[in-house]
């Protein structure tokens, strides 16, 4: 009978050491970076709450279910009514309140953090790099060397990276789990964030918004260098790479997957899709959904024969109605 009532809890974990993953090694766990670390520290504040409330509970769960079970001894037992208890009420309702209070404070204090360059590097000169995404690729502008690439970024490391996140159509998210935390990329609208890689070494990064078909394969990797290393490449880049035109950069916006490409230039020099009045690049006759294809509704304008009768109508009102 033991053996028969451990049978049960052992096939229920079963399911979940089944779909925890093929990977071992969750890249939010090994951070590279300073932001990366903040949140890390966040998340593992967080769960030794969630693990405190799952102890506790369980616990308590256990004792009162043996304690109170039904046996030969209590069978004829009838509890006297209860009217409740004040204070027992008093601290299932205020201990929840102290663990919401313990999991703000530190949220809001790395919230704010992370939207400023990280401690330590206050003193170096961030460079900037402009991040545009689109269905179903990454774009990279160096305003600053003259470069363009697109599902690849090179960073120096050890030096703080301001990206200007935008989107050329739908809304997407930049996320680099071993750099930081992610953020929305959006049409006519511009976010910011800043990431810094503390070592050399190569970082995947993805989309993490849902947005059409080619959403699970919209990944990117980041490239962290040495100073040297980082400054060789922009020289080759330079020297070796194609000039970027604006009729390429239209054909890199239709919804696509693309592998890395390189060019000398940047799109800023035709459109910053951050500004309100930027021009809409969006291909929707190249979107098929169940046989069918996309198209723009447009507002359908009065004909004269409507705007005439519309005309006479008003002309009698003002009159009172009178023929």
């Amino acid at each position: 009978m033991l053996k028969k009532n451990y049978i049960v809890p052992l096939l229920a974990l079963l399911p979940v050491l089944l779909l925890s993953g093929c990977d071992s090694k969750m890249l939010v766990f090994d951070p590279k970076g300073p932001a990366a670390r903040e949140i890390l520290d966040l998340i593992n504040w967080s769960l030794v709450f969630m693990a405190l409330v799952v102890v506790v509970v369980v616990g308590l769960f256990g004792y009162i279910v043996w304690k109170y079970r039904a046996t030969d001894a209590n069978k004829d037992y009838e509890p006297p009514e209860e009217h409740g208890s004040t204070k027992l009420e008093l601290i299932w309702t205020f201990i929840p309140i102290l663990i919401v209070i313990a999991l703000t404070i530190p949220t809001v204090k790395t919230i704010y953090k992370l939207e400023k360059v990280p401690a330590g590097y206050e003193n170096k000169k961030p460079i900037t790099i402009n991040v545009t995404s689109a269905d179903w690729k990454w774009i990279f502008s160096y305003p600053e060397q003259g470069i363009e690439t697109v599902n690849y970024v090179n960073i120096p490391a050890g030096t703080p990276v301001k990206f200007k996140l935008t989107s050329a159509g739908t809304m997407q998210s930049f996320w680099v789990p071993q750099l930081g935390g992610q953020k929305y990329t959006m049409n006519k609208m511009e976010t910011e964030l800043y990431l810094t890689a503390d070592q050399v070494g190569e970082y995947l990064g993805r989309n993490t918004n849902f947005n059409g078909r080619g959403y699970a394969d919209m990944e990117f990797t980041v490239e962290a260098k040495s100073t040297k290393d980082f400054q060789k490449w922009v020289k080759d880049v330079k020297s070796k790479a194609p000039k970027l035109t604006e009729k390429k950069y239209d054909e890199l916006l239709k919804p696509t997957h693309l592998g890395r490409e390189t060019f000398v230039g940047t799109h800023l020099q035709w459109v910053d899709h951050g500004q309100m009045n930027s021009k809409t690049y969006t291909n929707p006759k190249l979107y098929e959904v169940h046989g069918v294809k996309g198209q723009i509704f447009k507002d359908e304008e009065p004909s004269t024969e409507t705007s005439k009768e519309t005309s006479d109508s008003s002309k009698d009102n003002s009159n009172g109605g009178e023929q």
